[in-house]
């Protein structure tokens, strides 16, 4: 018997997600310039105007400066776009405010591939420096 959706429960994945906050942490060797590479291949989104969904990578690089983003959260979070409408550009740059809101770091590019759609293919690329 399946339950109808207004008696189902949350899984735990979706209350995972739902919970979800970016979590840092300190800066192992602050005042030493490192490069933090992420590479996030299952992100998908919602075409605001057709509905259809939309897939990519999400490339995170950045510098830190006092914190660093702790990568289960971040998981979680790119997860989180997973139902919103939300454009190819609108997305990569609220991804780009938010990981700067939580770590505040001394550069950060966020980078989004998506997957072709109809024939055209868009990378989005967006840089913050301190």
């Amino acid at each position: 018997m399946t339950e109808s959706p207004e008696t189902q429960e949350f899984k735990y994945g979706e209350r995972e997600i739902e919970a979800g906050k970016l979590v840092t942490f300190p800066n192992p060797r602050p005042g030493r310039r490192y490069t933090i590479n992420i590479s996030l291949p299952e992100y998908t989104c919602k075409c605001p105007f057709s509905g259809y969904p939309d897939f990519a990578t999400i490339y995170v690089s950045y510098v830190p400066d006092q914190k660093v983003v702790e990568l289960k959260a971040i998981k979680l979070y790119i997860n989180s776009y997973r139902d919103r409408y939300i454009s190819h550009e609108e997305g990569v740059n609220q991804i780009l405010d938010d990981l700067v809101a939580a770590c505040d770091p001394l550069e950060m590019t966020i980078k989004g591939d998506y997957k072709p759609r109809g024939n055209v293919h868009t990378v989005v690329e967006v840089t913050h420096k301190k």
